[in-house]
């Protein structure tokens, strides 16, 4: 479900860049479930803080007041849009 023309899978962000989650991709129906029910819900405001250093996995985002780290595969099934 994408509600904004900018918006981009969470794989994709940049160090430091904060982001508005807008939907989730097609995908797993399962796993985006999953992300539900750890916190990610449309509206909430997410940032990339690191890339492991082995492949760029796992990727460690802030998503609200919690730190979270994902798999690529995951993260890109949140559509977020970054802010200005």
């Amino acid at each position: 479900m994408d509600s904004g023309s900018n918006s981009i899978g969470m794989d994709t962000l940049t160090r430091r860049v904060i982001a508005r989650v807008v939907g989730f991709g097609a995908g797993d129906q399962s796993l985006v479930a999953k992300l539900r029910e750890i916190g990610f819900a449309e509206g909430d405001e997410v940032e990339l803080l690191a890339k492991g250093w082995l492949g760029g996995a796992p990727l460690s985002f802030r998503l609200n007041r919690t730190v979270i780290a994902l798999r690529k595969s995951e993260a890109a099934l949140v559509l977020v849009e970054p802010q200005q």
